[in-house]
């Protein structure tokens, strides 16, 4: 197996493996987790509630038990996108491609136990893509204005970086094409930087340093300020656990992001476009890479001990140790229980988008080849003579 196969796999399933651990946690503070679980947290764990289908009547969802969540079909479906266009992406494609599937394409919510279309078990801000761009027929490069700015772009952004592995700057700019479907300001920006990131991730030799100076290097805004915060936070750290018991990478974050303490309480400056702020799950995500040195397990049980929107952490957390790692980073058991859990086989949507990915790259070359001709014929002998000359006669 190639390590490109391997990285993408170790990317897809180190994402949805984290997704499932996470959604057990997801919106609870990390002293109620311990409260909860006796501990921290380490595997695959019961619901937090155990009468999840009527303690919150908005959303009955059945997390925890292995069970991925929305971060994990939406990814999956993304990949679909991918695999059935076989070529990179746009806003257009989410528009004519990717919300016909959220409407029509029935597939198996972990969540709701049932064989539905994907659109029943998103969020409101996730659900805003088929009301703008299939009801209101709003312009794809532009409708995610408007939306409550958040992770929901970000969360699923990992392909992207996938079918630009080893091309940072290219993944960032595709990302921020396509989710400008989705998502505006703050929450547009995190998706293109984990895109890059992701990208980063797949370079051989690359540790987790490497990816989160890419971050740095590509971030704007409130987005990099706080991945340079929460970054500066993760270097005082030995372990993820001794992050959480003192609050380090929360305080870090803190300044940039627009979501309460209690996490599900809504101040009015909450998901509202800045320049200033930023989604908190990125930058967590990557402190707690950081901490682990790169390691799946580590960043991951990270994540899914911070709580707050742990699942979206966690899955790209997972997906970034788990480009670094390959396939062999994520535990094994784990593996076999999420996939039995969730009735999926978690490996095979990464193995077609490594396939088409090598198709893709492979036509990139072609067009980029045909391109520099077309300059070179143009051109003359005019790019070879410009070297020293540029400037005047300066000696």
């Amino acid at each position: 197996m190639s390590e490109l196969f391997d990285r993408t796999i170790g990317a897809v399933v180190g994402a949805a493996v984290g997704d499932a651990l996470g959604g057990a946690t997801e919106t609870y503070l990390p002293e109620e987790i311990r409260e909860r679980w006796g501990g921290w947290v380490e595997g695959i764990v019961e619901p937090y509630h155990p009468d999840w289908r009527t303690r919150r009547p908005t959303a009955p969802f059945h997390k925890g038990d292995g069970h991925v969540t929305d971060d994990t079909l939406m990814t999956r479906m993304l990949i679909e996108v991918y695999c059935d266009k076989r070529d990179h992406l746009d806003a257009y494609d989410v528009a004519e491609r990717l919300v016909p599937r959220l409407l029509t394409e029935r597939v198996w919510v972990p969540e709701l136990e049932t064989e539905t279309v994907l659109l029943q078990r998103l969020a409101l801000a996730e659900k805003y893509l088929s009301l703008r761009l299939r009801w209101a027929h709003a312009d794809p490069r532009e409708a995610g204005v408007g939306n409550a700015v958040n992770c929901g772009a970000a969360m699923y952004a990992a392909p992207v970086g996938l079918v630009n592995a080893a091309d940072p700057e290219a993944a960032y700019a595709e990302a921020i094409e396509v989710t400008g479907a989705h998502q505006s300001s703050f929450g547009r920006e995190a998706a293109g930087v984990m895109a890059a990131a992701t990208a980063a991730a797949m370079i051989p030799g690359t540790v987790a340093e490497d990816v989160v100076t890419v971050a740095l290097r590509l971030a704007r805004d409130g987005t990099r300020a706080a991945i340079e915060a929460v970054a500066e936070a993760a270097a005082g750290q030995d372990h993820w656990t001794d992050a959480i018991s003192t609050g380090a990478l929360r305080d870090a974050v803190r300044p940039f992001d627009l979501v309460a303490e209690g996490y599900r309480d809504r101040g009015l400056a909450a998901h509202r476009p800045s320049r200033l702020h930023s989604i908190e799950e990125l930058p967590i995500a990557l402190g707690f890479l950081l901490i682990a040195d790169g390691d799946w397990e580590g960043t991951v049980l990270g994540a899914v001990n911070y709580g707050r929107d742990a699942d979206s952490i966690a899955t790209m957390g997972g997906a970034l140790a788990g480009a670094l790692g390959g396939a062999a980073a994520v535990r094994g058991d784990l593996v076999d229980a999420v996939a039995a859990a969730s009735r999926m086989d978690l490996a095979a949507p990464a193995r077609e988008l490594a396939a088409v990915t090598v198709e893709i790259r492979r036509r990139d070359a072609e067009r980029r080849a045909d391109v520099e001709r077309a300059f070179a014929a143009l051109a003359g002998g005019a790019v070879a003579g410009a070297t020293g000359t540029a400037g005047g006669g300066a000696a």
